[in-house]
């Protein structure tokens, strides 16, 4: 795995596998899609998707193993593998919720009387996400994909049928969120940390105390 993030080369597998994910897409599409209409529609937004998915792992997923591939308890494969494991999990299971608020939470859908237009609005809002994500991990900026589509489909709803669109109350809940995680995950970082010098580090055989605490 090193020689090959070290190959000068590395750059053409990685288009080359990227493009070869994008032409799964668009065959999975039309051929899986080929009994509905707007085929060709769907097929190219199904290609957008997957771009959005390929910069949701470039960033997203990269932000969440970092940590861990950085202080090597982790290997760079073993973290992709359990990332793909535990991010497809996740979203069978417990995405239901967040996709409904996505779909119907952000703006109400009742409100647009033209279905194209809805459709468009959220066309637009994974198209923009995806791009702002891709700029940003060329930048290497960790970004959230959580704030990416949200703002763009606050904003190409405002665009479409003006500001009484949005909810703004459920933007509210969801901006505040963005302020309060940051402050939670710091707190039980820093619990864990405290419990960790207080149970292993500040011990005089740190080993035996590391093993009492976490068995492996």
């Amino acid at each position: 795995m090193n020689i090959y993030m070290k190959n000068p080369n590395t750059k053409f597998y990685k288009l080359g596998i990227g493009t070869f994910f994008l032409v799964i897409v668009i065959l999975f599409a039309i051929f899986g899609l080929d009994d509905m209409p707007h085929t060709t529609f769907l097929a190219f937004v199904a290609v957008v998707g997957g771009y959005m998915a390929m910069n949701i792992g470039a960033n997203d997923v990269a932000n969440n193993v970092g940590p861990a591939v950085g202080s090597k308890a982790l290997t760079l494969t073993g973290a992709i593998i359990i990332a793909i494991i535990f991010e497809a999990s996740g979203a069978l299971i417990a995405g239901g919720d967040v996709v409904s608020t996505i779909k119907k939470g952000i703006i109400d859908p009742k409100l647009i009387v033209d279905t194209s237009i809805f459709i468009w609005v959220m066309f637009s809002a994974l198209l923009g996400g995806a791009i702002w994500l891709n700029l940003a991990t060329a930048l290497g900026a960790p970004v959230s994909t959580t704030h990416s589509i949200v703002g763009g489909i606050m904003g190409a709803a405002i665009a479409s049928s003006g500001w009484g669109l949005v909810n703004w109350g459920m933007m509210t809940k969801i901006a505040a969120s963005w302020v309060i995680s940051p402050v939670l995950g710091g707190l039980i970082a820093a619990l864990f940390l405290y419990i960790i010098q207080d149970r292993i580090f500040h011990k005089d055989e740190t080993l035996e105390a590391a093993r009492k605490i976490v068995p492996i």
